[in-house]
């Protein structure tokens, strides 16, 4: 028996290898689709993460800003309080107790991201004081003589303008 290969048989032979070869090209190009597709997904989930946890820290950034807010009357309560107290009851242990109380709450609004606004010989800042009475004083003009009320910043813009007295 002869076994030479006809021209028909390589030729099929051939052909098949041309078509495999194209085959494993598509198959080629079709997983670099795939992969350049999932590259591009895992990108845009790595993104929306980032814009999740952004989002979150903005939200519990400022969730508790209705609460804090309804905080700083009595922050301000206990200030107003203390500058009145006659000096012979600044050492009773009752007042050193509501001192504690005070700090505690100053503390809360400090770890909550709010600060109270300087005001007393300050420059008037109509963005941060609320000007409710132009007084003589020895002071320059424009210069806060008195608080009346205190103001306090939240995450750094003014949640509360300070109600003061100005130099006229």
């Amino acid at each position: 028996m002869d076994h030479q290969k006809s021209p028909h048989s390589d030729q099929a032979h051939s052909e098949k290898k041309e078509d495999q070869s194209r085959r494993v090209a598509e198959l080629e190009a079709k997983a670099e689709e795939y992969l350049n597709g999932w590259k591009r997904a895992k990108a845009d989930y790595a993104n929306l993460q980032k814009e999740v946890e952004r989002r979150m820290e903005e939200f519990s950034k400022y969730a508790n800003e209705a609460l804090i807010t309804e905080l700083f009357p009595i922050a301000d309560h206990f200030k107003q309080a203390f500058r009145h107290l006659p000096e012979e009851l600044k050492t009773h242990e009752w007042v050193k107790g509501i001192e504690h109380l005070r700090t505690s709450l100053t503390q809360v609004l400090q770890s909550a991201g709010a600060s109270e606004l300087p005001t007393v010989g300050e420059k008037f800042d109509p963005a941060r004081h609320e000007a409710i009475e132009e007084v003589e004083s020895d002071q320059p003009s424009g210069t806060i003589v008195e608080e009346v009320r205190s103001g306090f910043m939240l995450n750094g813009k003014v949640a509360q303008a300070a109600r003061v007295k100005v130099a006229k």
